[in-house]
């Protein structure tokens, strides 16, 4: 029954990122009047929606994906963000639980930080793939956030560095001395896409993407931060490529690349250990 709560409340906060996403322009602050501001509408014929109309998931499979009056078909972001925001909720904890089992207790708190995190993100994301821009706010958001879960993790952990790695992680040194290696995590963040953009001259990646992975070198130290953006990037190059063979982008077509780091850092979070475990078998180092 937890995980069900958790998961019906994690829906209805999708829906509420929905909204910021969609009416955030990048000219204003993110939570601002603007954004927040007003009652929901559909965005072609401006009808003010009914409160059965704005159930999470259920109101779009009643109205079968379209408008009840002017008919024009809704797209599946909405439903589609309501269930990863669901799915963060209710299985975000449960990682976190299943690693506080080697590592010692984890509190409800730091649990909820790593939500707001994830959720902190998938917003990050929409507003990257409809505007091509990372909101400054949320970086710093993150930032002070991963400052805050390192604090309320020293003190469920100790000195343990909570790699998610696991073993792994041990190889790649700055193991239990916690912040050190978090600003590390965040220098080579800094550091390696600082570089990208000097060697493209911002042709192959954005300022918004190196303020983004700062924020992440804090919340996910060393080596996460390494795994995140090493996923982002077979994950992003794969797309990419994907996208040109279908016609939807050409060979010099930018595409969002924040997205990718947080589909890396979600991959982190949740498979890292099983991950590496996998690939050393598979060039026979296991």
């Amino acid at each position: 029954m937890t995980w069900l709560i958790l998961f019906a409340f994690g829906l209805a906060i999708g829906s509420f990122l929905n909204v910021i996403a969609v009416r955030y322009d990048g000219e204003r602050f993110l939570l601002g009047e603007k954004t927040l501001g007003g009652r929901s509408h559909c965005p072609h014929c401006g009808r003010t929606l009914r409160w059965f109309e704005l159930v999470p998931v259920a109101s779009f499979i009643m109205l079968g994906g379209r408008c009840a009056r002017c008919k024009v078909r809704i797209g599946f972001q909405y439903p589609v963000v309501e269930l990863i925001s669901g799915f963060l909720f209710a299985f975000v904890p449960y990682r976190l639980m299943a690693f506080a089992g080697a590592s010692g207790g984890m509190s409800v708190l730091v649990a909820g930080l790593w939500v707001v995190a994830f959720e902190a993100l998938l917003l990050m994301s929409l507003i990257d793939i409809r505007l091509g821009i990372i909101p400054d706010e949320l970086n710093v958001f993150l930032a002070v956030l991963a400052v805050f879960l390192g604090i309320f993790t020293m003190g469920s952990l100790g000195t343990v560095n909570q790699s998610f790695a696991g073993l792994y992680a041990g190889p790649f040194g700055l193991q239990g001395i916690f912040w050190l290696n978090r600003l590390i995590a965040a220098a080579f963040g800094g550091i390696f896409f600082g570089s990208l953009i000097a060697v493209t001259r911002g042709k192959g990646m954005g300022m918004g993407d190196l303020k983004l992975a700062v924020p992440l070198g804090l919340l996910f130290g060393w080596p996460d931060i390494l795994l995140a953006v090493a996923f982002a990037s077979v994950i992003g190059a794969a797309a990419g490529i994907i996208l040109v063979l279908a016609g939807r982008k050409k060979m010099k077509s930018t595409v969002p690349f924040g997205p990718f780091l947080a589909v890396g850092a979600a991959i982190t979070f949740f498979f890292a250990a099983p991950l590496i475990s996998w690939y050393f078998s598979l060039i026979g180092l296991r």
